[in-house]
């Protein structure tokens, strides 16, 4: 079992006759992922082959859902035009849309953030600036290397791409039952919270793996949530130990403003409801490791 992505699921990809649409489509397929087209409206109605597999394209979300039965949309358009491309997906209903864009403006993340709330949130959003989401073995929505694990009984939360990718390989021997690829801008759509409470729901994830950096106060809210929500064992590691005040460190999000934000007190608030946390990757998956070897 896997949360929100699963072998089921029927993908389709916004921007999937771009250059970045077009090679991971390709890399998605690869995986083993049912993607069932492709959204451009100058395109509709064409089809793109991918080595000897045809996907058609469609004029919009809506189209492509009702002709494909599609639930999953992986939005590789320009910043400029991703907050469109999110209504579209947002009122067409599509139950994920898996935002990939990086540099979309923060004003038209709140935009398109605040329409989906109004709608009744029928569309989980994953993103922006995030690599996506990934079950190993079964699907893989986004930019996630589809070879560096397997499927497991570990679930992994993480605002790093990088990161991901490296706790997925280290814990390869083990696996997961679904990595997801929050991403790091100042605001986002799933959040911590949100994939602890599904991977707690989860009776195939024995154990989570929680990835955060410096920035923000997320972490502290994800460590209120694991003190009165979460049962199963959470491992974490915070990025940016040696970031100094006042410097952005990779992502949008990750800026430290006077004491708030670093890396210390997320630390320490992870630490205070039973988190064991790593000071780096290698030794959180060490802890991980060592936690699952008693199951």
């Amino acid at each position: 079992m896997a949360i929100w992505l699963t072998k089921e699921s029927k993908v389709i990809v916004q921007g999937m006759t771009g250059s970045e649409g077009s090679k991971h489509t390709r890399r998605m397929l690869a995986a083993g992922t049912n993607v069932v087209g492709g959204v451009n409206p100058r395109k509709a109605g064409t089809t793109v082959d991918f080595d000897g597999t045809e996907l058609p394209v469609f004029a919009s979300v809506a189209d492509a859902m009702r002709e494909t039965g599609a639930d999953v949309t992986v939005i590789f358009v320009p910043p400029q035009f991703t907050k469109g491309a999110v209504v579209e997906a947002i009122d067409a209903e599509i139950p994920l849309a898996v935002v990939i864009t990086e540099g979309v403006p923060v004003h038209d993340t709140a935009s398109f953030w605040a329409y989906n709330v109004a709608k009744g949130e029928q569309t989980r959003i994953i993103g922006p600036n995030c690599p996506g989401i990934a079950s190993p073995g079964a699907s893989n929505a986004g930019i996630i290397p589809a070879d560096i694990t397997g499927s497991g009984r570990i679930g992994l939360v993480s605002k790093s791409g990088t990161l991901t990718y490296q706790m997925m390989y280290e814990l390869r021997d083990i696996g997961f039952s679904t990595c997801v690829g929050i991403g790091g801008d100042p605001i986002i759509g799933t959040t911590h919270i949100d994939a602890l409470a599904a991977f707690e729901a989860d009776p195939d994830t024995d154990a989570i793996v929680m990835i955060g950096e410096i920035g923000g106060d997320a972490e502290e809210r994800a460590a209120e949530f694991i003190k009165d929500n979460v049962t199963k064992p959470v491992v974490g590691y915070i990025a940016g130990f040696t970031a100094p005040p006042g410097k952005t460190m990779g992502h949008a999000g990750a800026i430290i403003s006077g004491s708030a934000g670093t890396a210390e007190a997320k630390q320490q608030a992870l630490e205070a409801v039973g988190v064991k946390v790593g000071k780096t990757p290698t030794e959180t998956a060490k802890l991980m490791r060592e936690l699952m070897s008693g199951r």
